[in-house]
């Protein structure tokens, strides 16, 4: 609920322009990134039951008093930016932006810890049932994806936004005492938990390396501030050794963090799965601004969504059937050719009737165009509202959003495009795709789950986390630089080239474990 509701506040908070919502992907794409490996080592380090205590905790309390900021925003807007010529206003969007990330920091850490580390306790290291498992929980995620934007967004339109922040508030203060008690009671019926494992050897030689490094630059900035001791900033400067003592710390840690996730036989997988997040073949904000300039309503989108959250499920049923009859290394084989099978319909869209795709811009001698493609230039496309320089991302002033979803109240009337062949062959392609990238995703869950070692579990999955923001924000980037919907097409072939890499990737890691297994037998 809280992570569709956020977009929308942030929205209305800024007079309907997404300002304020871009600044906000951007701080926790970047905080995730910098802070993913330090995030994972921190869950390794600490007892299990405290971790999940923890992060669950400052989850729900960031959201609660976010929540309440905003509910005091939007009761008292008007009144606040007339204090101190309207700083205050910025201030409040500053704690706002601050605290969801925190929120979303603590979000990732819990989902390291139960998701990535737990149920392989939980399951007793036993590959069938660990499958069952993740297939389980990805289920619960998609339903829940699915039911919760509809509970707040009925809330919020029939009530109002203040309303809304308070069913969140309310919503949070009670599921944080729901969580706490099923987390410690599964913790008490599964001893296993409470046993960590010893830290590897060669993070103790890292730890003491990194130590002597320490000292070594501490003592080297000694004489620097035994000179002004007496002075009144002595005791700044005394404290300055310290400082850079704990920021030694936390580079290396990270670091070592990265190194480690080098190190994993399943790197390559890791990475292909990071690879699969740069594409617009999603239901985000991008494809779904696309259909609407070419004359898909809102209330199809929704249909849409919805029936992509079915293939979601079936991609689930599809990996506990594969994983059980070809291993679970042939089930992501399977599942990437079925997914790059898919998207091959996304592919033909481009150059299908209806399409608007135009090419000409990447002539060098058309670089004039890159703006905005003139009338003249669009071959199967349909006069579009606002003219054909519209971007993906229009005016948000008619768009009502779900969640990872834009619908527009008002859909294209009376202007129909040459032939719907283009966007059918793209949403079918999609939604198809998704039966494959489901199961794929939790192919290389389990495969990251199985193979890691339960003491580096953290800090690896904390940079795979990582990973997987930063080749999200790439995609954004690509919308940036290619924005019309001329361009979209160019995307589409980028997006499917992004996802063929990942793939690649997946193969040469199955292709060196399979030889790993015969060279054992």
């Amino acid at each position: 609920m809280w992570h569709f509701a956020i977009s929308v506040f942030l929205i209305e908070l800024y007079g309907r322009n997404l300002l304020l919502t871009g600044i906000f992907g951007l701080v926790v794409a970047g905080s995730v990134l910098l802070l993913g490996a330090l995030i994972g080592d921190w869950v390794d380090r600490n007892p299990r039951n405290k971790v999940a205590h923890a992060s669950l905790f400052i989850q729900n309390i960031s959201v609660t008093i976010c929540s309440i900021v905003l509910m005091l925003v939007f009761s008292y807007k008007k009144w606040i930016e007339e204090i101190w010529d309207g700083w205050l206003t910025v201030v409040c969007y500053t704690v706002v932006i601050i605290l969801a990330d925190v929120a979303n920091l603590a979000s990732t850490a819990l989902t390291i810890t139960i998701q990535r580390d737990w149920i392989v306790v939980i399951t007793g290291y036993n590959r069938g049932h660990l499958a069952g498992m993740n297939a389980t929980m990805r289920r619960i995620d998609q339903v829940t994806n699915i039911l919760a934007p509809l509970a707040v967004g009925q809330v919020m339109t029939l009530a109002s936004n203040v309303v809304g922040c308070g069913f969140i508030l309310g919503w949070n203060l009670v599921s944080l005492i729901v969580e706490f008690i099923f987390l410690s009671r599964v913790y008490r019926i599964v001893p296993e938990l409470s046993v960590k494992p010893p830290v590897l050897e060669h993070q103790v030689c890292v730890e003491k390396k990194r130590e002597r490094k320490c000292m070594q630059g501490r003592s080297s900035m000694c004489p620097t501030s035994a000179v002004y001791e007496g002075n009144s900033g002595s005791l700044h400067l005394s404290r300055i050794p310290k400082c850079f003592h704990h920021l030694c710390g936390l580079l290396s840690t990270c670091r070592e963090g990265w190194r480690a996730y080098y190190r994993q036989p399943v790197f390559l997988a890791g990475l292909g799965l990071a690879f699969l997040y740069t594409t617009v073949l999603g239901f985000d904000c991008i494809t779904t601004g696309y259909a609407y300039t070419q004359g898909i309503s809102g209330s199809l989108l929704s249909i849409l969504m919805g029936v992509s959250a079915v293939a979601g499920l079936l991609g689930t049923l599809l990996f506990t059937k594969l994983r059980k009859a070809c291993g679970l290394i042939n089930t992501g084989l399977i599942s990437s050719g079925l997914h790059l099978g898919c998207l091959m319909l996304c592919v033909c869209s481009v150059f299908a009737p209806g399409s608007p795709v135009d090419l000409s811009f990447l002539n060098v001698g058309n670089a004039s165009d890159l703006g905005g493609m003139a009338g003249g230039h669009q071959r199967h496309g349909y006069p579009l509202r606002g003219g054909n320089n519209q971007p993906l991302l229009s005016d948000r002033s008619s768009i009502h959003w779900t969640n990872s979803t834009v619908l527009f109240e008002n859909a294209p009337s009376g202007t129909e495009p040459e032939s719907y062949v283009s966007i059918i062959l793209l949403f079918l392609g999609v939604i198809t795709a998704r039966v494959g990238l489901w199961s794929f995703d939790l192919t290389v869950t389990q495969l990251l789950q199985e193979t890691i070692s339960e003491s580096e579990r953290g800090v690896v999955n904390g940079v795979q986390s990582s990973m997987n923001y930063l080749m999200d924000l790439l995609h954004f980037l690509m919308v940036i630089s290619a924005p019309q919907p001329q361009h979209f097409g160019i995307l589409v072939i980028v997006s499917v080239l992004f996802i063929f890499t990942g793939h690649t990737m997946y193969f040469l890691y199955a292709r060196k474990a399979k030889r790993k297994q015969r060279t054992h037998t």
